[in-house]
């Protein structure tokens, strides 16, 4: 079901790891960031829309993440965008046939095997690179691009409206993920939280890709514990983030083994490096 979170903008949160998509009034329909995950909850977001008597005039994807490229045939045929780089990796992606089976089979072992809508998985249209603002008629959405945890990462200002809309950034519940195969991971996520940084000061909502919508003051703070946490990686300093080890969230206790393994992945790369 949409929650508003602001005036003209709601949020529909899926149960699969609360993944939120957000919807953006305009002025002859929404704009639709990042719907998912399962076709029942896609379809519900359908109606929700229909029952308020809009329809979707554009879509963006933050990143080329499956579970950020997804569409449902009832949301419409608008057009979906996302930033050159992010639609450079899903058109690469694609260029593998087997690439929505690899996804399926990704998804057996978990709670939505079967239940996830891929015939109009990845269908995004790069804005032209360095794009600012997205293109649509309702109010300024601006771009903040970066290359932090994806190709062409895009977080999404709403500065009328003090709504940051973060991609798979800020959360409450996951810590920082690096894009390992980046040459310079941390850099490329230290420089994303100043870009982001740049915006918090008017964002009074922040809502992450993954997680609980932050009020006022809350992107900053997110910011900040997201920076202890990379800064931490780099320097081989103690963690004290409550999103890992027996402070984590119950249900969430997983998220400790996303950190184990970016604590390898980079331990490997100096090695080879080194």
């Amino acid at each position: 079901m949409l929650r508003q979170v602001a005036p003209g903008v709601l949020v529909h949160q899926s149960a699969f790891v609360r993944t939120n998509a957000v919807v953006v009034h305009g002025r002859a329909g929404v704009l639709l960031i990042d719907p998912g995950v399962r076709g029942d909850e896609l379809a519900c977001l359908a109606d929700d829309l229909a029952g308020s008597g809009q329809t979707v005039v554009a879509g963006f994807s933050t990143h080329p993440d499956w579970d950020h490229l997804l569409w449902h045939p009832r949301l419409g045929e608008a057009p979906r965008h996302g930033t050159a780089r992010c639609a450079a990796a899903v058109r690469d992606q694609l260029a593998d046939p087997d690439a929505k089976d690899r996804i399926a089979d990704h998804l057996l072992d978990t709670e939505i095997a079967g239940q996830v809508p891929l015939d109009l998985f990845g269908l995004v249209d790069g804005l032209p690179a360095g794009a600012t603002r997205v293109p649509w008629d309702g109010p300024e959405v601006r771009i903040v691009e970066h290359q932090a945890h994806a190709p062409g990462h895009a977080a999404l200002f709403v500065e009328d409206r003090g709504v940051l809309v973060a991609g798979d950034m800020l959360s409450d519940v996951l810590v920082p993920m690096l894009d390992l195969d980046a040459a310079d991971p941390i850099e490329d996520y230290l420089l994303a939280l100043r870009l982001l940084e740049e915006v918090a000061e008017g964002a009074d909502v922040v809502v992450p890709g993954h997680g609980s919508v932050g009020g006022a003051g809350e992107a900053r703070a997110r910011i900040e514990r997201d920076r202890a946490y990379v800064l931490a990686l780099r320097d081989g300093l103690p963690f004290s983030d409550p999103r890992i080890g027996p402070s984590a969230e119950p249900g969430w206790e997983w998220v400790s083994q996303i950190h184990a393994g970016q604590l390898e992945g980079l331990a490997r790369r100096e090695r080879t490096e080194g």
